[in-house]
């Protein structure tokens, strides 16, 4: 048995020998990480810019896009090193710090989401009231606790992670996870196991639990209400419920291969649907949000064209 500070590298398992391949797959990568930086940073820098957008719902998305960059970054960089790579191992530090932002991008996201509809539910059901409610305060209040609380929950996970005695050091994935590492230690992990079960469906039944009732109000409040009250509901929701559905497939998908045995699935749809999680829902919100709503969708054309001239 050998401890965790006598572990100075991990395996990465998932990867395979694409032979030449391997530079159209960097540079299709690079391009990837080029587009959800330079989308996602146009989108906060528009933002906050604009007063016109320093609204309630506009600061929760520009909370959406840091997390969007911040997520992205915590693997876009190292996929690239290790696409290139011939051996692929990732030093015991960069795997528990990878471990850290892909579990703390995950609850950041869907808490984030889940606060978004319950400022739609606040401006839809009550609109007079909508600004005495939604104020600067609980705004920032909103965002913090969105971010603290997976933050201090993973720094828990780390520290039961961390003191673990490992059997070995292979990781069968492209990146590094909680579960993987948990599922190397030599000894009973229930502890751990618990607590993470707690952590992981605790933030997504309290984020679906209030997604799901906010929604139930605004339907309601749809259903009975007038023709413009729906037209508002279906523009401004659309775009969020578009985001819930990507990203609670993409989570579905990443929870059950860490906790399941998916061997019987083909490794490259494994490696493909692991990598969605990441990819596909950086690029999915700012194109969605940039170009469903006419305030930023306005100001991004009016800044490329001063751009362009």
């Amino acid at each position: 048995m050998m401890n965790t500070s006598q572990v100075s590298y991990f395996t990465l398992g998932g990867y395979f020998d694409p032979g030449l391949l391997k530079y159209f797959y960097f540079i299709f990568t690079l391009s990837l990480y080029i587009l959800i930086v330079g989308s996602n940073v146009l989108l906060i820098v528009v933002i906050g810019v604009n007063r016109s957008l320093h609204g309630p719902m506009y600061m929760f998305l520009c909370s959406l896009f840091v997390n969007e960059l911040y997520g992205s970054s915590g693997l876009f960089p190292f996929l690239l090193i290790q696409i290139l790579s011939d051996v692929h191992t990732v030093s015991a530090p960069l795997c528990f710090l990878q471990v850290f932002i892909v579990h703390s991008y995950g609850a950041v996201e869907f808490l984030n989401l889940a606060v978004m509809s319950y400022d739609r539910y606040l401006a839809i059901c009550y609109p007079l009231q909508y600004i005495s409610r939604m104020t600067p305060k609980k705004i920032a209040i909103l965002i913090s606790v969105t971010w603290i609380y997976p933050f201090f929950g993973l720094v828990i996970s780390l520290s039961l992670l961390t003191p673990l005695q490992l059997c070995g050091n292979r990781i069968n994935k492209v990146y590094c996870d909680m579960h993987s590492v948990v599922k190397l230690a030599c000894y009973d992990t229930t502890l751990i196991n618990i607590y993470g079960l707690i952590a992981t469906f605790g933030t997504i039944i309290v984020a679906l639990f209030l997604i799901l009732y906010t929604y139930i109000q605004i339907f309601i409040v749809c259903f009975s209400g007038s023709k413009q009250t729906r037209q508002k509901a279906v523009s401004t929701c659309t775009p969020h419920l578009a985001s819930i559905l990507n990203f609670t497939f993409a989570g579905t998908f990443e929870i059950s291969q860490s906790r399941f045995n998916m061997s019987h699935v083909p490794k490259v749809l494994r490696i493909f649907l692991s990598l969605y999680f990441f990819t596909v829902q950086p690029l999915f919100n700012p194109a969605i949000y940039g170009l469903n709503m006419s305030k930023i969708r306005n100001i991004c054309k009016d800044l490329i064209s001063n751009i362009k001239n």
